[in-house]
């Protein structure tokens, strides 16, 4: 096994010694170094891509004080996601990506419903039918915690050992903008309502009066997140099914040495507390894309990422994931199958 400083000394050669000038290719030469460092090989390939989309309710969003849409999209959106019919169907089919869907905790129930608990790609590991009202108290027990965190990771370690090699992480939860941008605003120390945006098209009313809710929030959790400010007790009082799955499903991901490949607003802030307790999982990760939730770009800023695209889009769903991966997979083959000036003949410059 090569050092990682010879390994990425000798892919910055194969790169510079391409048929093109030097750098030409800007961020895909970036991209190919990357992949070969987490790979370990001078010839990164990925064969079996796939995206997880962790799914989960938020007991805030049952009292509409966050969000415009009712809870009940959450389950709606899954059935539409099993149907085949969402935005992230769409492009997993178009770029022959594997499509996982989990249910972190939807209140509803999926077995028996048609197009639910019998579709192959519905991975039930439900914890409860949504987290608790973080007004009130916590949102999940220490206990319900740790379930979330191993599920996350148990997803990943399955698909590992079917040949997955890069993965990216969508979610659904009507709410889980609010979840995220206070994790955001814990993790950072950027006021929370200027983490907080939209999310699910929230009017200007709609928007002050969600900025006011989690400025209470805020408040109310701040002595014992303050007390102890890590990931596990942050998501205990703050987070959501799906965002706890994501954290451990990113941890484990490192582990597997897998590319990672990040998605938008919700995503990022499950990184922001895998980075708590493994820095260096983000050594792993591809950022896809700077989503149009107002606080991303700031979460961007916090993690000095550079994402590839900026689309404007703020779906989630792992829509950005799915919609980068085709510039990584030309990183990589151009890395393996561009002629060097010796083979091809090419005069370089002088």
């Amino acid at each position: 096994m090569l050092t990682e400083i010879v390994l990425r000394e000798r892919l910055q050669q194969m790169i510079d010694n391409k048929t093109k000038p030097l750098g030409a290719l800007g961020r895909l030469e970036e991209i190919a170094v990357q992949a070969g460092l987490i790979q370990n090989t001078l010839t990164p390939e990925i064969k079996h891509p796939h995206i997880v989309v962790f799914a989960a309710d938020h007991g805030i969003a049952a009292t509409g004080s966050v969000n415009p849409y009712p809870q009940a999209v959450t389950a709606q959106m899954v059935l539409n996601f099993l149907a085949g019919g969402a935005a992230i169907n769409v492009f997993c089919r178009q770029h022959r990506l594997g499509l996982s869907v989990v249910d972190a905790g939807v209140n509803f129930d999926f077995d028996g419903t048609a197009g639910g608990g019998s579709s192959p790609n519905l991975i039930s590991h439900k914890i409860g039918y949504g987290t608790r009202n973080y007004l009130e108290g916590s949102a999940m027990t220490a206990g319900e915690l740790g379930k979330a965190l191993e599920a996350g990771r148990s997803v990943v370690r399955d698909l590992a050992a079917k040949g997955c090699d890069c993965i990216g992480f969508g979610e659904m939860g009507i709410g889980n903008t609010s979840s995220a941008s206070l994790i955001m605003s814990y993790v950072t120390g950027i006021p929370v309502e200027e983490c907080a945006g939209r999310g699910t098209g929230a009017s200007d009313e709609q928007l002050e009066k969600k900025r006011e809710v989690l400025r209470q929030t805020f408040r109310l959790h701040l002595p014992a997140i303050a007390a102890n400010p890590d990931a596990m007790t942050i998501l205990e009082h703050v987070g959501g099914f799906e965002i706890a799955m994501m954290t451990g499903a990113f941890l484990q991901a490192a582990e597997a040495r897998m590319v990672i490949l990040v998605d938008g607003f919700i995503a990022t802030s499950a990184l922001l507390l895998a980075r708590l307790i493994r820095e260096n999982v983000q050594a792993f990760c591809i950022f896809s894309h700077t989503s149009g939730e107002s606080g991303h770009a700031r979460m961007l800023e916090y993690l000095d990422a550079e994402p590839l695209l900026d689309l404007r889009m703020r779906l989630g769903e792992g829509t950005g994931a799915a919609m980068a991966y085709p510039l990584v997979k030309s990183a990589l083959a151009f890395l393996r199958e561009m002629a060097s000036f010796d083979t091809a003949g090419v005069s370089k410059a002088e």
